[in-house]
């Protein structure tokens, strides 16, 4: 007898992807409301005729645009709070959504936007782990998700990481009514981006594809879907950092990133994301960065329990057959992991936590901060005092 196939998933009500498809931000913001609400990320893009156009787009069908917030680093309570304080003065309501465009901070705090401009008191007592256990009591307006970055598939996703300073943490306002309405994801918004950005966000979506392969919660779909992101992501990161302006490399970054959020909001992630929250939060060191300092450990010490699954990745099967395409004779989870660690090397990716800026003395404070969604994500339970003892073993 066969085994039964099961899976539940949540995805965004509508994905529009491809070169030059910024063109349609009108309609498809028409088709939502009359009043968009906005955030923005990069200032750069703003100054461009691009940003003039997709503006102008929504102009033309009568959409109104309310600018709400500019942010370029991870957003905070008080980014969160003073956004939604804004909103609320104009009264949203029927017809009126939020429109995010720019990296994953601005739609993070989009999405935030959207739910606590609508619902009363600050946006701490709603976020898991810290806050007082209150609960949307109102639906969050409708959210229009345009990614200018390729990395943390935000666009998918039903959460909004959000920076604390007491105790310094990440945590998530997270709830399946902030799943954006439409993720817009035109690739060419991402050719501006500089080498560090794109090395960065592309390794932040190489890890949550593989932590989302590997995670106690992966489904048969999601598993499709990282390995087909890993597919893409694997043999065009290299090229978008290094010839930006590559259309295929950036489709490529793009569509992973895309897949890499489709499948963390409906599998979860693993030990490289609880860390790098922390890493993040308690030492400001860069999302992606801290992602691809982890990933090589990570796998590392999951390697027992995730070796079955590695071995299914159509990815590295060619790699690992013989020069004739006879037998496969190295075990995948060393191809992934020699793989991973090339990437990184090639992208001058540091390989200690040393090198980030990590000092012995903010170990215990990085393993508190780790605790929390993703982390229970992971393969394998890991106590506190082994991941204390990885965390040091890779000063």
């Amino acid at each position: 007898m066969t085994a039964s196939i099961h899976f539940d998933l949540l995805l965004p009500r509508r994905i529009v992807f491809g070169w030059g498809e910024r063109r349609q931000l009108g309609s498809l913001a028409q088709s939502l409301g009359q009043r968009a609400f906005l955030v923005a990320g990069s200032r750069t893009l703003q100054a461009t005729s691009i940003w003039k156009e997709m503006m102008d787009s929504l102009t033309a069908v009568g959409v109104v645009v309310e600018p709400m917030a500019t942010i370029t680093q991870e957003p905070t309570l008080e980014d969160v709070d003073q956004a939604a304080s804004t909103m609320r003065r104009f009264q949203p309501g029927r017809g009126d959504f939020v429109l995010g465009i720019g990296g994953g901070a601005a739609l993070d705090l989009a999405k935030a936007v959207a739910a606590m401009g609508v619902n009363d008191g600050p946006v701490r007592d709603y976020l898991e782990g810290i806050g007082s256990g209150r609960t949307l009591q109102h639906d969050p307006l409708p959210i229009l998700a345009v990614p200018t970055t390729s990395g943390t598939g935000s666009e998918a996703t039903k959460n909004a990481v959000i920076s604390c300073n007491d105790p310094p943490c990440k945590k998530s306002l997270r709830s399946e009514k902030l799943l954006p309405s439409i993720a817009l994801v035109d690739p060419e918004l991402t050719v501006s981006l500089p080498f560090q950005q794109t090395a960065y966000s592309g390794l932040d979506a190489v890890t949550q594809l593989m932590e989302s392969y590997f995670t106690r919660r992966a489904q048969p779909v999601t598993d499709a879907w990282c390995d087909m992101g890993l597919k893409l992501a694997l043999g065009s990161l290299l090229k978008a950092c290094h010839f930006p302006s590559d259309r295929q490399a950036r489709e490529e970054m793009a569509a992973a990133s895309l897949l890499s959020g489709m499948a963390l909001a409906n599998s979860g992630l693993g030990m490289a994301h609880g860390v790098a929250a922390a890493l993040g939060a308690s030492c400001q060191v860069p999302h992606g960065l801290a992602c691809a300092v982890m990933l090589p450990m990570t796998l590392k010490a999951n390697q027992e329990s995730i070796a079955a699954k590695a071995e299914q990745l159509k990815i590295f099967w060619k790699q690992r057959s013989g020069p004739a395409g006879g037998q496969l004779h190295a075990p995948a989870i060393e191809v992934l992991r020699q793989h991973v660690e090339n990437l990184c090397r090639t992208l001058n990716i540091p390989t200690r936590l040393r090198d980030i800026g990590i000092r012995k003395e903010q170990i215990p404070e990085l393993v508190a901060g780790s605790r929390g969604n993703s982390m229970n994500g992971n393969p394998r339970e890991i106590s506190d005092q082994e991941l204390q003892t990885l965390l040091e073993e890779n000063l």
